[in-house]
């Protein structure tokens, strides 16, 4: 399942992160809407309001179903069929949505079947294996590109900065029976967990059956191809769509502090790595040391560095391939401190 994740990008540079091309290969941006709502957060869960991308044609019947929108939605679907006046009634966790019954239930059928597809935009998720100790965390996230740290220039246009987790979504557009503001919300498609993942599941899941706890992760969008097809309803029908929702072996993790189990924190402290045999709880303190500066400068108006000072990665939104899996170090040269562990990959 996918219950709590990180977005830190600013708002602008969430925009810059989701550049694209149009069907003539001209480079584009989404157009936010509502901008100032957006929060970053370090520390996301169900029932906050996260970033999606979605088709503009959802919002302007005569725009093109390519052209892309940024916009704030609640995490948790809420089905426009929804009757009562308190979406905070709904009995049912919608949070997360299974590929093997999305065009079954009937939270979701409506909605997948309307072409209410969107991207779920994060840095990555945390998921927690159960350990004699207790719980451990784990944040996991797309590989970066190791070449591409050579830093950027002021003119230059395209974001090469971190690579943003693109999570297959369902949306829907709730209306309050009285009247009133309409609420927009989503939901988290999720699949079998891949080969990796499974490794954070296994210790919860080892003595269990398949049938009874099957170990699932975000169905990821690889690429910017697939988050095309994924959001352009109109050219892509839904059973074509579907076929895009598959685990990915293209993710790495790194064990985090168990100071990300409380949703209220929400500091770079959450994501930074840690060793597990020299684990030390980070406290939750304004003075903390350990907060990682690429982080702080993820977002805009940081006093420390300019934006063309961060250390600098493709976009997979203007990019296409996919890059190829390292021993994640780079996430180290983003926090700016030599002998940090490195994000790992279960080896068999």
């Amino acid at each position: 399942m996918c219950g709590r994740t990180a977005c830190s990008l600013g708002a602008d540079n969430l925009r810059r992160a989701c550049a694209y091309r149009d069907r003539r290969g001209r480079r584009r941006e989404p157009e936010w809407i509502q901008a100032e709502r957006y929060q970053p957060s370090y520390n996301k869960g169900p029932q906050t309001r996260g970033p999606v991308l979605l088709s503009r044609r959802h919002l302007q019947q005569d725009a093109d179903s390519s052209e892309r929108v940024l916009m704030e939605m609640r995490w948790g679907l809420i089905p426009s069929w929804f009757k009562k006046d308190d979406p905070s009634k709904m009995q049912f966790n919608t949070s997360n949505c299974r590929s093997d019954t999305m065009l079954k239930k009937s939270s979701y059928k409506g909605a997948l079947l309307k072409g209410k597809r969107c991207v779920v935009l994060a840095d990555g998720f945390y998921e927690w294996q159960q350990q004699s100790g207790g719980k451990q965390p784990y944040f996991i996230y797309f590989p970066q590109t190791k070449d591409a740290v050579a830093k950027g220039k002021e003119e230059d246009e395209e974001w090469k900065g971190w690579r943003l987790l693109t999570m297959a979504g369902i949306f829907d557009c709730w209306e309050p029976p009285a009247g009133g503001e309409a609420l927009y919300t989503y939901t988290i498609i999720t699949v079998d967990a891949s080969k990796d993942v499974s490794f954070i599941h296994h210790r919860q899941c080892w003595a269990l059956t398949l049938t009874v706890l099957s170990p699932r992760m975000p169905a990821i969008l690889d690429g910017d191809e697939a988050i095309r097809k994924w959001l352009d309803f109109a050219e892509v029908p839904t059973q074509e769509a579907v076929k895009l929702i598959q685990p990915t072996e293209n993710v790495i993790f790194h064990p985090v502090s168990t100071f990300v189990n409380s949703v209220r924190n929400n500091t770079p402290e959450c994501l930074t790595p840690i060793e597990l045999g020299a684990k030390k709880e980070v406290k939750a303190t304004p003075s903390s040391k350990t907060m990682p500066g690429w982080l702080k400068n993820s977002q805009e108006g940081s006093p420390q560095k300019k934006e063309n000072d961060l250390p600098k990665w493709t976009s997979q939104f203007i990019h296409n391939p996919s890059p190829k899996k390292t021993s994640a170090d780079i996430l180290q040269q983003w926090l700016g401190k030599e002998g940090e562990p490195a994000a790992k990959k279960h080896k068999a």
